[in-house]
């Protein structure tokens, strides 16, 4: 499989692997002047890019970088972001500071990461009846803590 990334800007970054065996690719800022994000605040930065996957029958998911996250409080505010095989146009990604420090983002700086995961297309079907399990219509917290 292939992922084919356009820059949509000259000063874009291509998305990186970090390791060989890296499950995602690094994201990087695209801003011609550095972002300020208070605490508490989302704001959506720019990536400057756009990708077509060589596999239509795919999802690309960004997901937070783990360090970034646990050290300055900066995450996803939409927790995964979801890219369809079919988007052509340029990625953004929602920035929250989750801190109570302000934080600075600068051209070049990874934010994120990207991870391709197949997906199913299922056919959307109404019924009037569904199979008895087990657990039935019990919902949230009843098989425990």
């Amino acid at each position: 499989m292939q992922l084919l990334f356009k820059k949509l800007n000259e000063h874009a970054i291509l998305p990186t692997r970090a390791t060989a065996y890296s499950a995602g690719v690094d994201l990087y800022a695209c801003l011609e002047n550095a972002v300020t994000v208070s605490p508490g605040e989302t704001v959506m930065i720019p990536l400057g890019i756009a990708c077509q996957p060589s596999e239509l029958e795919t999802v690309i998911l960004i997901f937070p970088r783990s360090g970034l996250a646990s050290t300055c409080g900066i995450t996803l505010a939409n927790a995964v972001g979801v890219v369809d095989s079919d988007y052509r146009g340029e990625w953004k990604i929602p920035v929250h500071n989750q801190s109570q420090k302000t934080f600075t983002i600068e051209h070049g700086m990874r934010l994120a990461q990207a991870v391709v995961m197949p997906v199913i297309f299922p056919e959307i079907l109404e019924t009037e009846i569904l199979d008895e399990t087990e657990r039935g219509t019990s919902g949230f917290g009843s098989t425990g803590i």
